[in-house]
């Protein structure tokens, strides 16, 4: 293997790489990277081999010489989101010289005149990536935008979620002459044409602040009005039974004003909760409650079950807090869906309840667990304190396999 260097060139311009960078680039023999990379190097008259495929890059390196010096070179810096991570899992590191250049965060950043040692990162290069999450828990992120994920659909994504109004800036082709960075509201940005090479900065006002620790936030935060409401002691127990996991797809099918809805949504640091209601009033309240706890990840869907869920992307988890008297063929949808869903549902009724009962009597793929849930609370009276029952309600959790 010959001597390596991964140089990192910054966004493109040679006015921005550093001495270094260019000195290892003049002693090397061959240059290593993809069409754009290389290019501005063409006339240094070395050898180039043009790939980004590191098992390519990785074959050529080995028929060099061993007294050859060769340098891949890739865009930004060699430690930001770059083909170095991957050539060093491949190769020995002991034989790999890394030298960094400026990273299309610095550089944008720079151009704006602000800071970046708090700006949150995120790469949709060649990968998904929760956007959403990213900007309700964040005041400033930066995103690396690629193929299908350009920021104009960045920009329709925040739009969807109620983060229109949300600042954005785009920076087009950094350190080249058709350089251009746009500014607006993501709403005055979602319809524009962006150049391929192009990155962004959102900037939120208003971020979620913290995680939420616990189970069943108070009744009297949420905006009531005449929908139903999960109280907050069965909400706690729903939350517990559904256990929600990072990343989860999640409905609330009957999500009346919303309350377990925004918990999930709240708890799901990465993960989408899709709230079902078809009544106009509570889908009202939905949107309200939502706004109030800044619960940007969840998407309210004016329906009736099942029919609203056949085109919602595949669900970890449901909870069902009413059916409608359709109990049966919401279930059946949801496992259709996913077989393997977590399916939390409540009752307060004895007809809900042996419904309930029955489908899963009925599915021996299946497991469920039945537990009522008795809550009462101290009021005073004179000068004594008396304990009020409220409705005893059934919570019925299944999955297939053994419950956990």
């Amino acid at each position: 293997m010959p001597r390596i260097n991964i140089v990192g060139i910054g966004p493109g311009d040679r006015k921005t790489m550093t001495e270094e960078a260019v000195g290892a680039i003049q002693n090397s023999r061959y240059l290593i990277g993809d069409k754009r990379v290389l290019e501005p190097f063409e006339h240094f008259r070395k050898e180039m081999f043009y790939s980004s495929n590191v098992k390519e890059i990785n074959n050529y390196l080995t028929g060099l010489g061993q007294e050859e010096e060769a340098s891949v070179l890739v865009s930004g810096d060699v430690g930001f989101y770059s083909l170095a991570k991957r050539l060093l899992e491949t190769g020995k590191r002991e034989e790999i010289r890394l030298i960094c250049g400026l990273s299309s965060l610095q550089v944008f950043c720079s151009r704006l005149g602000i800071p970046w040692q708090d700006v949150n990162v995120l790469s949709l290069h060649g990968r998904d990536g929760n956007v959403l999450n990213r900007v309700m828990r964040h005041r400033t992120v930066f995103i690396m935008t690629g193929g299908s994920c350009t920021p104009a659909a960045v920009c329709r994504e925040l739009c969807r979620s109620g983060l229109e109004t949300v600042r954005v800036s785009v920076g087009e082709n950094l350190s080249y002459p058709g350089e251009r960075i746009t500014t607006g509201t993501a709403e005055a940005l979602a319809e524009e044409d962006f150049a391929e090479l192009s990155v962004m900065l959102v900037f939120n006002n208003s971020p979620v602040q913290g995680e939420l620790t616990t189970s069943g936030l108070p009744d009297g935060m949420f905006i009531r009005g005449d929908a139903p409401m999960t109280k907050q002691e069965i909400r706690a127990v729903v939350l517990s039974k559904l256990q929600l996991a990072a990343g989860d797809t999640v409905y609330d099918i009957g999500a009346g004003t919303g309350s377990v809805a925004v918990e999930m949504a709240l708890r799901l640091t990465e993960g989408t909760v899709f709230a079902i209601e078809k009544e106009p009033g509570a889908v009202d309240l939905l949107q309200q409650n939502k706004q109030k706890f800044a619960a940007y990840n969840l998407h309210i869907l004016q329906a009736a079950a099942p029919e609203g869920l056949a085109a919602l992307p595949c669900p970890d988890k449901a909870f069902i807090g009413g059916s409608g008297g359709r109990l049966k063929d919401i279930l059946d949808l949801v496992y259709a869906k996913n077989p393997r869903a977590r399916v939390v549902l409540t009752a307060i009724t004895l007809q809900t309840l042996t419904q309930a009962a029955a489908y899963y009597e009925g599915r021996t793929d299946l497991k469920a667990e039945i537990i009522q849930v008795g809550i009462s609370k101290a009021q005073k009276l004179g000068g004594y304190h008396l304990l009020t029952g409220q409705n005893p309600v059934f919570v019925i959790t299944a999955e297939s396999g053994a419950l956990a």
